[in-house]
């Protein structure tokens, strides 16, 4: 069964007055109806340009190039009325601030019907209905009189469920939760991860996972991209690149994480830049299905 998210060698530069500057470079992967992959890396490192670029969501000075094909349509040469038929009825998105991404002066429940009457020819009644019910899927409680309230009368865990609720209306096939969790305290994040996981297990979502946190992909994600420079250096199942990282940049990554044992006697470890740019050697397959760029 071919993947429901195919990546090729994608690429996105961006013009500036110095000249252009490339954010992403060749960059390939894919995703299975149902699968999930965490896409990690530091900031800077190209997870956010590659999600965009998936989205058509990229500004006007932005050049793409590669194919990007979603149920067997390239997304990169649909016409902008068919894309924004696709994005947020068949591909969704939940990005990492929610106070920004959220419309201040609408109130959240209007604001998650208007995705709904974007794609569905139904009554605004009808689209409320389905918004309230969308708000208590996602655990708002009394979602009927928190649909009434303004972002601002929202806790961020709340926002971000709202953000959740108004990806998932339309019953989306890919979900893209862009860094959903970094403006959350652990038991608020916590929780979202929990209710992420029991929605995509309920809707048999394909997931793309964005994050700089290794620790937190390596419990959402069944396979793990790991992004340096713009480009993929390590590539696997995450049980496997976390027991056995080959790229330098990837063991870096894995040894920052905060343990119990981080303390002023193991001080938190800093990520060393690989010696070699990201490019200077080819991904390769070191075992099945596990793919870096090492050193022969």
């Amino acid at each position: 069964m071919p993947p429901l998210l195919q990546v090729e060698h994608l690429n996105v530069s961006f013009a500036t007055q110095t000249g252009e500057i490339a954010a992403v470079r060749e960059v390939s992967f894919s995703i299975a109806e149902s699968g999930t992959l965490g896409l990690v890396g530091e900031s800077g490192s190209g997870k956010s340009a590659t999600s965009l670029a998936i989205m058509r969501l990229l500004p006007p000075q932005a050049r793409t190039s590669g194919a990007v094909t979603f149920a067997g349509e390239d997304l990169l040469a649909l016409s902008d009325d068919q894309m924004r038929k696709v994005r947020g009825a068949r591909i969704s998105m939940i990005f990492q601030e929610p106070m920004t991404a959220l419309n201040p002066v609408m109130r959240v429940g209007d604001q998650v019907a208007e995705a709904v009457l974007a794609h569905h020819k139904v009554s605004k009644t009808e689209a409320w209905r389905r918004t309230v019910e969308a708000l208590r899927e996602v655990a708002i409680p009394d979602p009927d009189r928190r649909a009434r309230d303004y972002p601002h009368q929202l806790s961020g865990g709340q926002r971000q469920r709202v953000m959740i609720a108004m990806a998932l209306v339309n019953n989306p096939q890919l979900l893209i939760a862009d860094e959903p969790t970094t403006a959350l305290d652990v038991t608020i994040q916590a929780q979202v991860l929990e209710l992420l996981a029991g929605l995509r297990e309920k809707h048999k979502l394909a997931v793309l996972f964005i994050s700089h946190d290794l620790g937190v992909v390596a419990q959402v994600a069944e396979h793990v991209a790991v992004m340096f420079a713009g480009e993929i250096v390590e590539m696997g199942r995450a049980a496997e690149i976390f027991a056995s990282a080959r790229h330098s940049y990837t063991r870096g990554l894995i040894s920052a994480i905060p343990t119990l044992k981080t303390d002023r006697t193991r001080p938190l470890a800093t990520v060393e830049k690989d010696a070699h740019p990201a490019g200077s050697v080819p991904l390769r397959e070191i075992t099945p299905g596990h793919w870096a760029r090492v050193t022969p």
